[in-house]
């Protein structure tokens, strides 16, 4: 969706949802809607749409849903411990974030000028040789835990370290008691260990 910038002042963004090619986008069927939708140009919702972007797999929308799924599918990230690494360049940002014996790395280039970057994973060699690339089939494979790739302006790659089989590698940081155990009988609320 674009601007309309024939309204005034913050209503030139805020048009309404263009969800098809129907009159009005889809939005209402009054005749009149109060603020107008955007109906013609490049971003006229003839051409822009939600229907027809769900229905493009290059759609920015259909990007969107990928890395929100994938995001949802990298738990490490919001549970696990996070290291910066080196890569030689201020411009590209490279984390590995490490939960339940599983880590990803993610590489971000901030610049617009491509860049062939170096960085160690930090893990040793046997889990940090291969990094499968999450979202396309641009693997990372290295006889070392350092890698190497060309990241083009604004690029990124988001790795999982050692490869898929990291649910098999998940274990649990303490064994959770038994339901029955560490409770008074007749007590009520959250189970507790005893000393």
């Amino acid at each position: 969706m674009g601007d309309d910038l024939d309204l005034p002042e913050r209503n030139c963004a805020r048009t309404p949802m263009q969800w098809s090619t129907e009159p009005n986008a889809g939005f209402t069927k009054s005749a009149e809607p109060v603020t107008p939708v955007i109906s013609s140009g490049p971003y006229g919702y003839e051409h822009v749409n939600a229907a027809q972007q769900r229905r493009d797999p290059n759609s920015l929308l259909n990007w969107t849903e990928r890395l929100i799924r994938m995001r949802k599918e990298v738990p490490e990230i919001g549970w696990g411990d996070f290291q910066l690494l080196e890569t030689g360049f201020d411009s590209v940002f490279a984390i590995r974030y490490d939960w339940r014996n599983n880590s990803v790395v993610f590489v971000h280039n901030l610049e617009g000028t491509p860049r062939e970057v170096s960085f160690d994973v930090g893990l040793p060699v046997e889990d940090a040789g291969l990094l499968v690339n999450l979202l396309s089939e641009d693997h990372s494979r290295s006889r070392d835990s350092r890698h190497h790739m060309v990241l083009e302006g604004y690029g990124y790659r988001w790795f999982r370290v050692g490869g898929l089989d990291y649910l098999l590698k998940r274990n649990t940081v303490q064994e959770q008691p038994k339901a029955h155990e560490g409770r008074r009988p007749g007590a009520r609320g959250r189970n507790r260990i005893r000393p």
